[in-house]
C-alpha cells in the first residue's frame, strides 16, 4: 500500500515543476526581504540567527535536493544516463 501511495504521488506530481518551484523559493529566500527580517541582534542557540537562518536554509535545500533526485531514481526518469 505504501509503494502505490509513492507511485501515485510521483504521478501526479511533475519533477520538472517542482525544481523551478523550488528554486525560485531558493532566490527568495537568500533575497533582500528575508536576509533583513533574520538581521538582528539576537541569537539563536548561540549563533546569530542570520547565520542560523542561513545554514538551516542551505541544510533544507540540501534535503530537498536529496529527495527529488530520490524521486526521480524511483520514477524511472534517467534521460541523463550516467556512465
Amino acid at each position: 500500500m505504501k509503494e502505490n501511495m509513492k507511485q501515485d504521488f510521483l504521478q501526479r506530481f511533475d519533477l520538472k515543476e517542482a525544481w523551478v518551484i523550488f528554486f525560485i523559493l531558493g532566490i527568495i529566500m537568500m533575497n533582500y526581504p528575508f536576509i533583513n527580517i533574520f538581521n538582528v541582534p539576537a541569537q539563536l542557540f548561540g549563533i546569530p540567527v542570520l547565520f542560523a537562518y542561513l545554514y538551516y536554509g542551505w541544510l533544507i535545500s540540501i534535503f530537498i535536493i536529496y529527495l527529488f533526485v530520490k524521486a526521480v531514481d524511483l520514477n524511472g526518469d534517467n534521460k541523463g544516463d550516467r556512465h
